[in-house]
């Protein structure tokens, strides 16, 4: 039951990923002189301009989360955005950042990617950040996205995939494989050649595919996972010291009933989840932006 699955993760994970990541669930890579934060409005920006929309367009946010992307998409294209996630959690979360942000035109929705609660062709462009991921059958999440465009309308994504570098026959890559997926509530995960045919099946014309993983002179998208003695970096808790103090910690605020029961819990899923990206994203067998663009036909 991926319903379930997605929402029982996200209602354990959205506090913990708002508190260390912010409001943007997602990863880059950083240029030199770039901070975390420039580099993931770089990262949304560089989505948003293979969108081909203008001025107060409807535009679609596939998967939305607390909605720091579609804020900072819907200012840079002055167009409206609407977002839409399976955990009602994130919908009311992301409803009082939406409505904080006196620039963005911005609204987000309880509904499922895989029978997206809209009318056909209404949208004028539509985009997914590392969400789609999540669907037990790409091909339908996909062609609901179709469905939903207008004829020469663009959908964008960054998807989650396993590379060319993964051995299924490998036994530490099949270990990194399942503790990214129960680390993150994911099913099966696929390859970079599965996604893309499954937009092809789905009846996008595509119009680019590139794994953005592969852009030289930069820090990889996993350097946040890595770890740091800097204390005053949220990479610290990736140390042995910062992660044994982390622990500690929430564990006492769960003691203490100021953390929810099975907060500890979470936290140890997600680490164990966090030192397998950074682990598959160091040896090159899994990839967090395969960027992939398709235009829906014209008849």
């Amino acid at each position: 039951n991926y319903q379930a699955l997605v929402n029982a993760y996200y209602d354990l994970a959205t506090v913990f990923y708002e508190w260390g990541w912010g409001s943007s669930f997602h990863f880059s890579y950083q240029l030199p002189h770039e901070s975390f934060d420039e580099s993931i409005r770089r990262h949304e920006y560089q989505l948003a301009s293979q969108l081909n929309v203008y001025e107060a367009e409807n535009i679609l946010d596939v998967g939305c989360g607390i909605g720091g992307p579609m804020r900072t998409i819907s200012k840079l294209l002055q167009s409206r955005v609407t977002g839409v996630t399976l955990n009602p959690y994130q919908v009311t979360r992301g409803n009082e950042l939406n409505a904080k942000d006196r620039n963005a035109n911005c609204e987000s929705i309880q509904g499922d990617f895989m029978q997206l609660p809209f009318d056909d062709q209404a949208f004028d462009a539509a985009y997914a950040i590392e969400a789609t991921c999540h669907a037990p059958d790409r091909v339908q999440c996909y062609a609901e996205v179709l469905r939903c465009l207008k004829p020469g309308a663009v959908f964008a994504c960054y998807e989650w995939c396993m590379t060319d570098k993964y051995d299924a026959n490998n036994k530490e890559h099949q270990r990194l494989k399942k503790d990214i997926e129960l680390g993150n509530g994911l099913p099966d995960i696929i390859d970079r050649e599965a996604c893309l045919q499954a937009m092809r099946d789905a009846g996008f014309e595509i119009v680019r595919a590139s794994d953005l993983m592969n852009v030289p002179h930069v820090q990889p998208w996993q350097t946040p996972l890595c770890s740091s003695w800097n204390p005053l970096s949220q990479r610290f808790q990736f140390n042995w010291l910062g992660g044994h103090l982390t622990n500690v910690a929430i564990w006492c605020l769960e003691t203490l009933w100021l953390a929810p029961r099975g907060t500890v819990k979470t936290q140890k899923v997600l680490q164990a989840g966090g030192f397998a990206l950074r682990d598959a994203g160091n040896e090159g067998i899994f990839t967090v932006m395969y960027m992939m663009v398709g235009r829906k036909p014209e008849t």
